[in-house]
């Protein structure tokens, strides 16, 4: 059952305002005339020749449905996969190598690949002259209505149309993807980094309203140049979604001696929301923002990944579902069932194990009564410095530990909110930093009134 695509960011809004979103949807609460719910694997954040990836988007389609997602949106800066574009030979062979090309005729067939050869300067030149004064050859870039034909399927996988909205502030980076928009959203800007944030939010919602689509936009690597605080998202809050891990080696996913995690960063979020601005917290999700197709160091696919928990594959019911918060993100963990019972305050997890690997769930949160202190970050010379504030261990505290497979948290009523994050013995396969294990990451529960 698909929703009604009217339904806006304003609506969201409201809902938010009364703290009366629906819980997660699971197939025990579908009706025997539909269908159940079941778990989608997708990729939100992902780069091509379009911008700055490193291989042809139609290339990237295959490598992502070869390997079993279920949607993925290609989502290059400031710009759609729409219209003619035309690549040059050298520029493919100098951002993907010598063999990128051969590559995608291969994979694809001449009857597709679409080549022509720029005319020369003015002047014909005379036989021998450069390859230079002869025009350069060049490609053609598919857009994202012939990738569709070729890899759509039903109940097998989409294409969902994104755009990472590049924004800057006094040069720091403020970027956020939008997902299942209908046209091109040019970045807004602001004085600050908040106000940013706030402006494309209502820029996407205005389109949202308009065009009546499910959208959503989501606030990318917050710590890429330390641009976006843990105060910065907690008050604006329109924002319903932030990347709690980015696959990319070089947004600072770790923080470092004086700045937080983003994983950290997210309980920071949250608890201020909660505790002090009485808004809904933020849902965190799992992307590759994947570069680099070719095997070279950088930002690689099949890192990190949402699954979402929906009735349907379609953008509008997979976007419906994460804003009910019924998805969680992974680097390699897959969870069976993820179910927050209201009634007796309890959160389930059924972990799928793999053979020969253990599995240890924290249960993070935050108590009501926890320590408020803060202090502002200062570099060696006493300078505070551009960052998030320094919180007491109290907010996003492991409040129990489990080594079961099916390992259950029961609220004892005085949680802010509760969230899991799963940690497997296995060592993640494509690590985006030292010493990493793969993980999943649930949403937090336990905070509607």
């Amino acid at each position: 059952m698909k929703l009604n695509a009217t339904r806006t960011f304003a609506l969201v809004a409201a809902l938010v305002a009364s703290w009366c979103l629906p819980g997660p949807l699971t197939a025990q609460n579908s009706s025997e005339n539909e269908p159940s719910a079941r778990w989608w694997k997708g990729n939100l954040h992902t780069h091509s020749f379009w911008s700055d990836g490193t291989d042809f988007p139609d290339m990237i389609a295959r490598w992502y449905y070869d390997r079993g997602y279920h949607f993925l949106a290609l989502s290059d800066h400031n710009i759609l996969s729409r219209g003619r574009r035309w690549m040059d030979v050298g520029t493919i062979e100098s951002r993907g190598g010598k063999d990128c090309l051969p590559k995608y005729v291969d994979a694809f067939g001449d009857s597709w690949v679409e080549f022509r050869q720029t005319a020369p300067p003015a002047g014909d030149p005379e036989k021998g002259a450069s390859a230079k004064t002869q025009g350069t050859r060049q490609v053609r870039l598919k857009t994202l209505n012939e990738i569709r034909t070729r890899f759509e399927q039903p109940d097998r996988f989409i294409m969902i149309e994104g755009e990472e909205i590049s924004d800057s502030v006094a040069g720091l980076p403020v970027h956020m993807n939008a997902t299942n928009l209908s046209q091109l959203l040019p970045p807004v800007g602001g004085s600050t980094v908040r106000e940013a944030i706030d402006n494309n939010l209502r820029a996407a919602a205005a389109q949202a309203e308009k065009s009546g689509r499910e959208m959503m936009v989501h606030l990318n690597h917050p710590n890429f140049g330390w641009a976006v605080t843990a105060e910065d998202i907690a008050w604006t809050t329109r924002e319903q979604f932030i990347e709690i891990y980015n696959a990319h080696p070089a947004v600072n996913h770790l923080g470092d001696d004086k700045r937080p995690s983003v994983e950290r960063i997210w309980d920071i979020v949250n608890t201020i929301r909660l505790d002090q601005l009485e808004a809904q917290p933020v849902f965190g999700l799992g992307v590759d923002d994947s570069h680099e197709y070719h095997g070279r160091p950088g930002s690689r696919p099949g890192r990190a990944w949402v699954m979402v928990r929906s009735q349907e594959l379609d953008a509008e019911s997979l976007i419906a579902a994460m804003y009910r918060g019924d998805f969680y993100s992974s680097s390699g963990v897959t969870l069976l069932d993820v179910r927050f019972d209201e009634a007796s305050k309890t959160l389930s997890l059924n972990i799928d194990a793999a053979e020969g690997v253990s599995y240890e769930t924290k249960f993070i949160g935050t108590r009501r009564d926890y320590d408020k202190t803060t202090s502002v970050q200062k570099d060696e010379s006493g300078t505070p410095i551009r960052g998030t504030k320094s919180y007491s261990a109290d907010v996003g505290a492991v409040l129990a530990t489990s080594t079961d497979l099916t390992p259950k948290y029961h609220f004892r009523g005085d949680e802010l909110y509760v969230r899991a994050v799963i940690t497997s013995s296995r060592a993640h396969p494509d690590p985006s930093f030292d010493n990493q294990f793969e993980q999943a990451w649930t949403q937090p529960v336990g905070w509607r009134k």
